[in-house]
């Protein structure tokens, strides 16, 4: 596994580092892995299904609603685009 040396850090982030470290109980090197490893971590993606579920829940819509959608919505297939 890599090693990285960090040099010339200030004293108050070194010390910052040590208390946090002191709290998490981690040593100072493995709180420094895992700061490290939050901060780089990929965001988790959002699915669009569940964002769309979410904000059918948050403005209250039922089944009936989602029914009604779908009786009225245009069922025509949609025109290709053209890039001309």
């Amino acid at each position: 596994m890599p090693v990285l040396t960090v040099r010339n850090v200030p004293d108050e982030v070194h010390q910052a580092l040590r208390m946090r470290a002191a709290l998490n109980g981690h040593s100072m090197e493995a709180e420094v892995r895992a700061i490290l490893k939050n901060a780089l971590e990929p965001v988790r993606r959002v699915k669009m299904g569940d964002a769309l579920s979410e904000l059918g829940n948050r403005l209250g819509l039922s089944g009936e609603d989602f029914a009604a959608f779908e009786q009225t919505r245009n069922k025509m297939a949609a025109e290709p685009m053209s890039f001309e």
